[in-house]
């Protein structure tokens, strides 16, 4: 089962996953809420649109914009909908 890790702790698994552009997409509701904080920061993707991000955070660790979503994906990235990716200190495994 697919497991995203941050600061030796599973933050999100789920068999229900996306994989799109070699990036795998949770299910929003299988990443723990308590680690999240939210983030000011946007970005945008031609094609799946306007990205947000969450910070994490636990204890003494934090990594700014380490989880990214689209609320609002565009048609052609519906897939995306409803789902968190990760990067930087987070580590994904199948």
């Amino acid at each position: 089962m697919p497991k995203a890790i941050w600061n030796d702790e599973i933050i999100a698994e789920s068999d229900d996953t996306v994989v799109v552009e070699g990036v795998t997409y949770f299910p929003r509701g299988s990443l723990r809420e308590e680690v999240l904080r939210p983030s000011d920061t946007h970005t945008v993707c031609p094609w799946k649109g306007k990205a947000s991000y969450y910070t994490l955070e636990s204890g003494d660790h934090h990594t700014q914009d380490a989880v990214w979503f689209y609320p609002e994906p565009k048609p052609d990235a519906k897939a995306v909908r409803d789902r968190v990716a990760f990067w930087k200190d987070v580590k994904v495994v199948a």
